[in-house]
Parts: C-alpha cells; structure tokens; sequence
C-alpha cells in the first residue's frame, strides 16, 4: 500500500497541514478536541509520522547517547554497564525517552558523536579536556559527566570513590597482608600513575592514604601496581604480568570486581587456593560478587542509582530545567570471605621497580 501523507490525513479531518503536523510535534497549539479528532482520523487510515522527518520538525529525537568508551560487546560483557544501563532505562520509560548506545566508531569516540542523532549525552569516565568533551561543548550539546570531574557548568554523577578505596585497603592491611598486589583500571596514561584523573585518582588516593597509614609508599618493594582494561580478561592478564615477575602477593586489590572476578579465576587455574593462598578485593559491588566463591569482598558503589540519576539530571537539562547539579553518592565496604589472614610464607622473589610499566 502506499504511504499515507498528512495532506491525506488533513483533507480526511478537515484541518490544514498544519494543523496535522502541530497535533503529532506541538499538540499544544490545538484545542484538546482538534488534536483527539485528527490522531483518530490518522489511526483509522494507518498512517504513522516518519521519525526523521518529524525529529528535522521538532529538533529532538527523544533519545538519550550513552557515549560508551569500548565496543558494545566489550561494554555488555562487563555487569557494570548492564546495571548502569538498567538504571538509566527506568528514566526512559517514565519521561518518553529511547537510548542509543554510541561505542566509538572506527576506533574513535570523536567520529562516533557526529552520527548519533540524540538529544544528548550521558559519558562514562571520559576526562574534561578530552577531545569528546571538547566537541560536545562546542556543539553546545547537553550532556552529563559520570565518574570523572567537571567544570562548574556540566552536570557530573560520582561516588566517593575516594573513601570506599580507603576502606578496602586498610581492610586488607588490618588483616595482616603487607605484601599487594594493586590491579589500577587502564587508563591511557602509559603507566604513570601520577598522571591519573577523575575515578583513577580518587581511588589511587584512597589506596595511598590507608597504605600510608601502615607506612608502606607506592613506591615500597612489598607493592606491585600494574594496570589492566576493566573487563574478565583484564584480570586473568593482570595476574600472569603479576606472577611471571617472581613477586608472590598475599593480596591483590583491584580497582573493579570484574578485574577481580578475572583475577579470581586466574589464580584457581594455577591451583592457588582462595583467601588461603591469596586474597582478593575489588570495587563495585557487581551482582556476580556475592556468588563468587569465596565471595568478593568489595565496595558497593549504587551502580542502577546512579544511572538513573543521571538520566535524570540530562532529561532535566533537556527541558532547561533546574540548575546545574554535582553528585557524589556514597560508598560502602562490604566485607565478605575473599579475605583473609595470610599464611606465614618465606619471602618471595621481588624485582626492584615497584610498577609494571604495560609493554
């Protein structure tokens, strides 16, 4: 059948165009009884606005970008997003809103934005002076930041990443463990962890200050960072760089649980036994934690929360209502059976430099 057109629709109900067109973009602009009369005209002869012409008409597509920093299936495979994206769908559903998923395209986060036909963004742990951040502020673009800073006029989302990495340290450390292993999220810098931003910094610093208190540095020989891709195989890789060097941690602390999840499995495949031969933490509270065996101990950070929030604190910026908001949500230390005292064990082979450069 040929596709109906609103010239068909307005000589079906007896209006203009115009009115046709205001009844589907700016029902507002009719009276109640007008819009009721030409959508039942519209329905009974089958006709359904084009999307695109309607979003070049309004301006908007009533779709949020969740600008991903990997490919969609990397993304997927971590329960973090799946959660994220979980709280960011409730907003959705309420407000009329569809989601679009923007990996980057051809490599690129830069090329991905131009062709996401969305109203605005939700990034996910993309630094301020980043290329990304750039563009949609000179496009003008509504967006919000979440697990990284912000300036004074962009929402951001965080959580006291801070705090929760601080606890979970020193619980390692009060139960005994001086010689760790720390397993830092990838974070393009080359390795210097000096040179951490946003999410990274904060829980590097939480780390530093409970290490600090038991007078070991960053520096010290009984510590050992290396940095790993948030993902399963980030982790089974973090540990064979970890175990290749010859330095044998009691403890590894890890700065997501699906780092520590790979980790994990990593160390039962050389028969290590857990917590008794090694102990391991992580951060996030992802649902896989609880199950693991033993279970994870972690930090719980309300991952659905806060996408939720952020949805809507972009939905509110849409409507250009409210002013420009910072959260930050609170963390927890939750302590589950992934850690214990460690054995007493001769010292293990150690190698001079105290950081893993990524080769």
């Amino acid at each position: 059948m040929p596709k109906m057109t609103i010239n068909q629709i307005a000589r079906a109900a007896g209006v203009s165009k115009t009115a046709v067109s205001f009844a589907f973009n700016d029902p507002s602009q009719l009276a109640p009884a007008t819009v009721r009369h030409i959508l039942e005209i519209a329905e009974q002869l089958g006709y359904t606005p084009d999307p695109i012409a309607r979003s070049m008409t309004t301006k908007r597509t009533n779709a949020l970008g969740l600008l991903l920093p990997q490919d969609i299936a990397t993304a997927l495979a971590n329960p973090f997003y799946t959660q994220f994206i979980r709280g960011i769908g409730k907003v959705c559903g309420r407000a009329g809103q569809t989601l679009m998923l923007v990996p980057p395209h051809q490599g690129s986060l830069l090329k991905a934005i131009p062709h996401a036909t969305v109203d605005g963004f939700i990034v996910v742990g993309l630094e301020v002076d980043r290329g990304e951040v750039q563009m949609l502020r000179q496009r003008q673009v509504p967006f919000v930041i979440v697990d990284s800073e912000a300036p004074p006029d962009v929402p951001s989302i965080n959580v006291d990443d801070r705090s929760g990495a601080r606890m979970v340290m020193a619980h390692v450390l009060e139960q005994g463990h001086r010689r760790i292993a720390m397993v830092c999220i990838e974070s393009g810098k080359g390795g210097d962890i000096e040179a951490y931003t946003g999410t990274l910094a904060a829980r590097l610093a939480g780390y530093r200050e409970a290490l600090e208190a038991y007078g070991i540095g960053l520096d010290s020989p009984q510590l050992r960072i290396v940095e790993a891709p948030s993902c399963w195989e980030g982790g089974q890789t973090a540990f064979e760089r970890v175990w290749e060097t010859g330095f044998r941690p009691t403890a590894i602390v890890a700065m997501s649980d699906i780092i520590a999840i790979g980790l994990m499995d990593a160390a039962r495949a050389r028969n290590i036994r857990l917590p008794e031969g090694l102990s391991v933490a992580g951060f996030d509270d992802l649902p896989d934690a609880c199950r693991m065996r033993p279970p994870l101990t972690t930090v719980r950070q309300p991952v659905e929360e806060k996408g939720q929030l952020a949805a809507e604190v972009l939905v509110a910026a849409l409507a250009e209502a409210g002013e420009v908001a910072h959260h930050v949500l609170p963390t927890e230390l939750v302590v589950r059976k992934s850690v214990a005292a460690p054995r007493e064990e001769p010292a293990a082979r150690t190698r001079s430099t105290a950081v893993l450069r990524n080769s």
